[in-house]
């Protein structure tokens, strides 16, 4: 096992460029399923999840050259096998996309339960109702899921819930049905819009993407593509967060702003302003730091909600630069029952929060946190990095385990923050 440990409150500044988008990853690695000539994906994140998604589909047939750590061709000539490796399956949540690509291109697809992090119960339901929908057969055994085809089928599709990975996998299924296929209540996150631009590179017929209502013509077959993913956008709030709370100085480069606009609205609500140049973001060290009331100077509530609401994602690490705003504000995590829970970590090292329900926690601020020398554990990826953050505007030294959570969504995140001048060193335990 690793573990980070942190000396807090060392100044910060410089320059930093997110990754790829991991959530775009897997969708796109999917996608060249569906045809048997190469396709190339540029700027891929060099992380865990995606090298494990990258051995998954290696392992079903695909012919997968890396040309450097984030530079890849996939090749699918022939499909060995419609049952992914079970073991590496059940340790990611992104690779439910499968799903969708194997059943256009196979007629058949045999699944166990998929991992991921564990922030409460995430259903498959909507998933498996959209697939029926097209016309796939299902069954379920012993934590199995089994999905046949003889032939997909366009239909007007109403997801029962906004559900990303769903609507990835309704997209994937319908691009070659035949007919027409209307997905409505489409998720439209950054990274579905990626998986739709790639598609209709490769041939798709795709419109409305960017909205919830997606219509699909099948199309006979589809071609190669040579795609580059897009800058991780939740990697992106996840330094504007460490840059306000340790009231460092530093310039984002390739943050792509036109996918940060509500992320920009709440923390704004924070007094935390960064500057827009272009494609760059620059953040002052001088933030105001001072929650805004809302109308009659009630308490703000920040929630989370499908796209373009606010990310799920960025829950953890804005609630931490909250801990370190004066005032008062609720949040309210509408989507997961279980991502909360990690707040107890907070107020081990100083944070005045209450944790009222499994979704709600009001958090006062500013708090003077303390490091944790016994050492806290990350429960998920996003928790992992708000603790990280936390730490590094903490007084006193943190031992931060189980970091190959933060590891599964973060590359190389120790490189990026010492460039910064931040104080952290993986260490064995």
């Amino acid at each position: 096992m690793e573990a980070f440990v942190i000396e807090g409150k060392a100044p910060l500044s410089g320059e930093v460029t997110p990754s790829g988008n991991k959530n775009a990853a897997f969708p796109l690695i999917a996608a060249a399923l569906l045809t048997d000539q190469p396709v190339t994906l540029h700027n891929l994140p060099n992380i865990g999840d995606v090298r494990t998604m990258l051995k998954i589909v290696e392992d079903l047939g695909v012919e997968v050259t890396r040309h450097d750590p984030h530079n890849v061709t996939l090749r699918a000539g022939t499909i060995r096998t419609t049952t992914p490796d079970p073991e590496r399956f059940s340790k990611i949540r992104g690779a439910l996309v499968l799903m969708g690509a194997l059943l256009a291109r196979e007629g058949e697809v045999r699944l166990c339960q998929p991992g991921g992090d564990q922030i409460g119960r995430r259903r498959v339901d909507t998933h498996i109702l959209a697939l029926q929908s097209l016309g796939a057969n299902f069954s379920y055994s012993a934590g199995e899921f089994s999905l046949t085809a003889n032939g997909l089928r366009g239909q007007d599709i109403l997801l029962d819930e906004a559900s990303v990975t769903a609507t990835e996998n309704a997209i994937l299924a319908a691009v070659q049905a035949e007919g027409v296929t209307i997905i409505r209540n489409a998720a439209s996150e950054p990274h579905v819009q990626d998986l739709c631009h790639m598609l209709i590179q490769m041939g798709a017929r795709i419109e409305g993407v960017g909205s919830n209502t997606l219509t699909i013509i099948g199309v006979d077959s589809l071609s190669g593509a040579e795609y580059t993913v897009g800058s991780d956008y939740l990697e992106v709030g996840s330094f504007m967060a460490l840059a306000a709370v340790t009231e460092g100085e530093i310039l984002i480069r390739n943050a792509a702003p036109e996918h940060l606009r509500m992320t920009l609205m709440v923390y704004e609500r924070l007094g935390i302003k960064p500057e827009v140049r272009g494609n760059d973001l620059f953040m002052p060290a001088d933030q105001l730091m001072v929650v805004m009331p809302d109308i009659g100077n009630a308490i703000p509530k920040i929630d989370d909600a499908p796209w373009p609401g606010f990310p799920a994602d960025m829950m953890s690490v804005t609630l931490v630069a909250a801990t370190q705003a004066t005032g008062t504000v609720l949040f309210h995590e509408k989507m997961y029952e279980s991502r909360l829970y990690f707040v107890d970590r907070l107020i081990s090292m100083g944070a005045r929060i209450v944790l009222c329900d499994p979704h709600r926690a009001v958090v006062q601020g500013p708090s003077a946190l303390h490091g944790e020398r016994q050492g806290i554990s990350s429960p998920d990826i996003r928790a992992g990095i708000a603790l990280l953050i936390a730490a590094l505007c903490a007084e006193g030294q943190t031992t931060i385990r189980n970091i190959a959570q933060i590891d599964r969504g973060y590359e190389n995140i120790e490189h990026k923050l010492l460039a910064l001048g931040a104080k952290v060193k993986r260490v064995k335990e």
